[in-house]
């Protein structure tokens, strides 16, 4: 099966490639989405939240896991190739190469054209924070955030638990990264109810986020450091991160355009300090949106050829036993 998962694995990256997430086609991660506020709304009350949320957090993954595998099994049933097309298709939606290298460009191509209110309002869609006052560096540093944050989140640790289980744990850990997307939070809402969820992503992106901000020293040149420079730099930058897992991939991002990440935010008006990342060799110019985008894209490649090696060493090692 781990053969069949590789090809899975490459077809969907092809698949996201050549088409992404059509808008108006129907998303299983929108239907996860309705599931988790459906949950939420009837469990996130009274006492024992904390509880009531491990609760919903094993009944989505449960729910997603049975309805992956039953159609998986079924086209699995029919022939191997149908099968693999099933697992290509279902691991596509849960990959974002494409709609994060469009979103990047969507915010790029206004900056280059000098008109600020539109690359505002564009980068605003795909961050948090208040974008209203912010310059042509702020704009870039939100989105070079954004992309080197989601390689991992959005493609690689997909990919990872792909590798190992195919479409069904690809579609968990989409569940699980949606789950903490939507009531992991901090606020008085959330803070008990969403505890699990983000505990739980914390923990399904422990190795994925490290592998992959690696691989982006490994595969990406710096003209800043040598490689045994910016991989020693890479654990001290990525642990300046208030999240356990997202400092790597802005960390390597930031040694690598030797530029630095992080800093003061406005949420709603509140300012909000975080560390910065990265030996400032240079300042932020709307060009590393598009190195940025260079460096997603080299690390996916790298990425699955990594997959596949493990895939053949795991073939080798089997005929051993």
């Amino acid at each position: 099966m781990l053969i069949y998962h590789l090809f899975s694995i490459t077809l969907a990256l092809i698949i996201d490639r050549m088409i992404g997430d059509p808008p108006s086609w129907p998303h299983p991660v929108r239907w996860i989405g309705a599931l988790i506020s459906w949950l939420e709304r009837r469990l996130n009350k009274g006492v024992l939240r904390k509880a009531k949320g491990v609760i919903l957090l094993i009944i989505v993954m449960m729910a997603v896991f049975s309805i992956t595998c039953l159609v998986v099994w079924g086209a699995y049933q029919i022939h191997a190739i149908i099968g693999i097309a099933a697992e290509s298709v279902i691991i596509a939606t849960t990959i974002a190469q494409n709609d994060l290298k469009k979103a990047a460009l969507n915010v790029y191509q206004p900056l280059k054209d000098g008109d600020m209110p539109t690359a505002r309002q564009r980068v605003s869609m795909i961050v948090g924070r208040d974008t209203q006052i912010l310059d042509a560096s702020g704009i870039t540093r939100a989105t070079v955030e954004t992309v080197a944050e989601n390689v991992s989140d959005g493609i690689t640790a997909t990919l990872f638990w792909a590798f190992f289980g195919g479409a069904p744990l690809a579609m968990v850990y989409r569940a699980v990264n949606t789950c903490d997307s939507m009531v992991g939070y901090k606020n008085e809402r959330y803070r008990q109810f969403g505890w699990a969820s983000a505990r739980f992503d914390d923990l399904v992106n422990w190795v994925p986020s490290r592998v992959t901000g690696v691989c982006m020293i490994a595969v990406c040149p710096s003209p800043f450091m040598t490689k045994r420079q910016t991989f020693h730099a890479l654990k001290i930058e990525a642990g300046k991160h208030p999240s356990p897992n997202s400092g790597w991939g802005e960390a390597a991002v930031a040694l690598l355009l030797g530029v630095q990440l992080g800093g003061t935010n406005y949420y709603q008006g509140i300012k909000s300090e975080r560390a910065v990342m990265g030996l400032p060799q240079k300042d932020l110019h709307k060009r590393h949106i598009k190195a940025a985008i260079s460096i997603m894209e080299r690390t996916n490649g790298f990425f699955l050829i990594l997959l596949w090696l493990g895939g053949g060493c795991y073939a080798i090692a089997s005929t051993w036993l």
